[in-house]
């Protein structure tokens, strides 16, 4: 064979190769991006602190994981950092019913809105509960909150009657009880609305570490 030939051979040989390894580079990329969305859509979500209601424990840009999948498995207790969709009287920072002044929200809007939150569950559902000075009361016993920055000053951190929380479902509230709109204002979410638990902190470096 003439040195022409093996010449052409090789190139093609060569060309052939080159086409593989580019099929097989957008493959393994598209692999990895499907099971990235889909671990995302199902398992695991990334999440921003978008405000300061959940200062100390967690700083406005800081991003957390959420797990997905437990809530089909069990149910959260007090304590849990949840993300959320709350109720769409959150939009306005409106409650479901009419209520007293001195008493949270017993009853969000029916509808729920589209915007994502989170909070931590400081009462489920056969609770009842009521604030004083920033700290919460479950069953007429304060709770130990070491995580909470309390206010004693601000206008929801006092409401005295108390409210029942419904079965199925969480009143939520802000670490930071002066700077956070919450279940105070537009009552508990059903189990239903939960979009899962934060279970650890990744970003920023300095702060990773599980919650």
């Amino acid at each position: 064979m003439s040195p022409r030939l093996l010449s052409r051979r090789a190139a093609r040989t060569k060309q052939k190769g080159a086409g593989g390894s580019l099929v097989e580079l957008v493959t393994i990329v598209a692999v990895a991006l499907g099971l990235a969305l889909g671990i995302q859509a199902f398992l695991v979500k990334p999440f921003r602190i978008p405000s300061e209601s959940m200062v100390p424990t967690l700083q406005i840009g800081q991003r957390v994981l959420v797990d997905r999948v437990s809530k089909n498995f069990t149910d959260y207790d007090r304590g849990d950092v949840l993300v959320f969709k709350p109720p769409k009287g959150a939009d306005e920072n409106s409650c479901g019913v009419q209520h007293s002044e001195t008493s949270a929200c017993p009853r969000p809007t029916e509808d729920r809105s589209d915007t994502n939150f989170i909070k931590r569950v400081v009462a489920v559902g056969g609770d009842r509960v009521k604030v004083l000075g920033g700290s919460v009361y479950i069953n007429g016993e304060r709770q130990k909150e070491s995580f909470a920055r309390l206010d004693a000053s601000c206008d929801i951190c006092n409401l005295p009657d108390e409210i029942p929380v419904p079965k199925g479902s969480y009143f939520m509230m802000g670490d930071n009880r002066g700077a956070s709109a919450d279940s105070r204002v537009w009552g508990p979410i059903p189990k239903d609305w939960v979009i899962g638990q934060a279970f650890a902190t990744y970003w920023p470096p300095k702060r990773i570490g599980t919650l």
